[in-house]
């Protein structure tokens, strides 16, 4: 009777949860309306942030956000807001996209006094107000835009330097609702190699590429990864003082690449949820810009040499590319993921490391066991 009593009490609290926060995807974006270039924000983010509280009411269609003295009620599909019982025209209607609930993000700015700046280089809006602050990616589609597929496989030619490459290439949505990333460890320990099916399998991922660098010509047990990786907001492996391109994501899945000397102050802001140190950077900005030695690199594999590779990029629209390919030197590997549509790349550990495993099977098969790998689920 207490258990069923228990049970009751979590039911009912349960249905008190506003739906709209309880179903939506986990990452917060900023919508932007491909015809009117106005932007929206989902009412799950404004919860909480800056000590907002913002109530969803199903039956009503009604949007209540409180900051202090400031009361806001919009309606979804309604141009007119009431503000501390004021009556206000809205350019754009609150509406619904899978799930979530968006407001115009104009209204919220000026009423709350939040500041916008807009950063071109990730395709991103930093919110603030006072000691809150926080980046959100943005998504440009327009009204019931259906949402793109999660995951897509492809074998492409690419040409680079007069030669003719076979790429095998994955492009994941980083922005769709059943896309989880995550970085994994062989064994979840540093030091240990699995192979990278193995890891993929029961990491549950649908796509898999090797990742950083390791000791992999030791003839001891225990084959030291090079450079920081980070899973689920903790340093797994640490690297002060490398000057390394990181790849790194933050809750929302926005991705970016840093260099290794900046690491230290976006970790301490908590800007870095996961990632994984290796190099060199390939494409800045959508354009070649190799700067090999002053990373640190001093292999000729990497300075002058070719051979199996392992790269990712990011498109303009928060798109992870996943691209293996053989017989290339680093530039080559550049221009390679130029062409493949990235705007910012870097290379991965790649010889016998490459791999990369997609959908139950290999499209590129390691030669070896391998230390790390950035994997993709889709729930």
């Amino acid at each position: 009777m207490f258990k069923k009593s228990i049970a009751l009490v979590l039911l009912a609290f349960i249905c008190l949860i506003p739906s709209t926060f309880a179903a939506a995807p986990a990452k917060n974006m900023v919508i932007m309306d491909a015809k009117s270039n106005h932007s929206f924000a989902p009412v799950r983010f404004l919860n909480g942030f800056d000590a907002n509280q913002v109530q969803w009411d199903e039956a009503s269609k009604q949007i209540q956000i409180t900051h202090g003295n400031v009361h806001i009620t919009m309606t979804l599909g309604q141009k007119t807001a009431s503000i501390n019982d004021r009556s206000v025209s809205l350019q754009d209607a609150p509406f619904k996209d899978n799930g979530s609930v968006y407001v115009p993000l104009q209204i919220i700015s000026k009423e709350l006094g939040y500041q916008l700046e807009w950063l071109k280089e990730s395709n991103a809006v930093k919110i603030s107000s006072g000691s809150s602050s926080s980046i959100l990616p943005v998504v440009t589609r327009t009204a019931g835009q259906s949402l793109s597929k999660p995951v897509v496989s492809e074998k492409k030619t690419i040409k680079a330097s007069g030669r003719s490459f076979s790429v095998q290439m994955v492009t994941v949505s980083l922005m769709h609702p059943q896309v989880q990333m995550d970085v994994v460890l062989a064994g979840n320990t540093p030091g240990n190699v699995e192979d990278l099916s193995s890891i993929a399998k029961r990491s549950g991922a649908t796509v898999a590429i090797n990742g950083t660098f390791f000791n992999a010509y030791t003839s001891g047990s225990y084959k030291a990864p090079y450079g920081y990786i980070l899973s689920k907001g903790d340093i797994k492996m640490s690297s002060p003082g490398d000057q390394r391109a990181i790849f790194t994501y933050d809750e929302n899945q926005l991705v970016s690449l840093i260099a290794g000397t900046d690491f230290k102050d976006k970790f301490g802001q908590g800007l870095i949820e996961g990632g994984l140190q290796a190099g060199p950077r390939l494409l800045v900005d959508g354009k070649v810009s190799l700067n090999v030695k002053q990373e640190g690199f001093k292999d000729p594999k990497i300075l002058t040499g070719g051979g199996a590779r392992s790269a990712l990029g990011i498109t303009k629209d928060h798109k992870l590319i996943l691209l293996t390919t053989g017989g290339a030197t680093i530039p080559q590997l550049a221009e390679i993921m130029r062409q493949a549509g990235a705007y910012q790349a870097m290379n991965l550990d790649g010889g016998a490391s490459s791999g990369l495993y997609f959908n139950g099977k290999y499209l590129t098969t390691p030669g070896r066991k391998i230390s790390n790998a950035i994997v993709i689920k889709v729930q």
